[in-house]
């Protein structure tokens, strides 16, 4: 079984799409007899997130934990104890592609990172764009982490000791967790996701932040 574990926080604007990618994704033809389950923790949603969720099939979980980190650690929690062996994180701003999680079974590893890539860059200048394009390496062997495009077996993740209960920075966290028991962590471009460059982002010093952050220098060329 593989597990599919999507925080969200008001995102009614997003998950619909989402869902779609990652409902594709489960039917691909190399995962034929594989039992694909989809968890969507809304965590303190206000909005119609959890009934675009039910509306789409998968399963929701409702906390008020406001808090990523611990949001994937209950999701990831819930996908073990049903028989998750694969576990599959992504944003709900975000939408895989076909073979997201076929390629991640294919490297046969303990955990594979992937990349992402912007899905419009109108929010920001270009300048910011092209920062963000100069320093990012779309290639194998990168070393970005992304909880927007991770997979990983659930016996690194328990060996790990799970995705800490941080606010921020909690995907970091566990990939460092991964390599220091020694897990054969995959680094690849080959299945990238495309995730949202939106102003109005839910987790602070998240992937939002960072293309804020770009845009100081710019200012200050002005």
């Amino acid at each position: 079984m593989i597990g599919v574990v999507i925080p969200a926080h008001n995102e009614a604007t997003y998950i619909e799409q989402c869902l779609a990618s990652v409902t594709l994704a489960a039917g691909h033809p190399r995962l034929a007899g594989i039992r694909v389950e989809v968890l969507v923790v809304l965590d303190d949603c206000t909005d119609d997130t959890g009934a675009l969720a039910h509306a789409a099939g998968v399963t929701t979980l409702a906390v008020t934990f406001r808090n990523v980190g611990r949001s994937r650690a209950l999701g990831a929690q819930v996908m073990i104890e049903e028989g998750a062996q694969w576990l599959a994180f992504t944003d709900a701003d975000t939408q895989v592609p076909f073979d997201w999680l076929a390629r991640q079974l294919d490297f046969e590893a303990d955990a594979v990172c992937g990349t992402v890539q912007v899905d419009s860059w109108e929010h920001h200048a270009p300048e910011v764009r092209d920062s963000y394009l100069a320093a990012y390496r779309f290639v194998e062997g990168h070393r970005h982490i992304h909880g927007a495009n991770l997979g990983l077996s659930a016996k690194a993740y328990l060996s790990a000791g799970g995705f800490q209960h941080l606010a921020a920075h909690e995907d970091v966290q566990l990939v460092a967790d991964l390599e220091r028991t020694g897990a054969r962590i995959v680094w690849t471009a080959t299945h990238p996701v495309v995730t949202s460059a939106r102003r109005d982002f839910k987790c602070r010093e998240g992937f939002g932040d960072y293309l804020l952050s770009l845009e100081a220098p710019v200012s200050a060329a002005l």
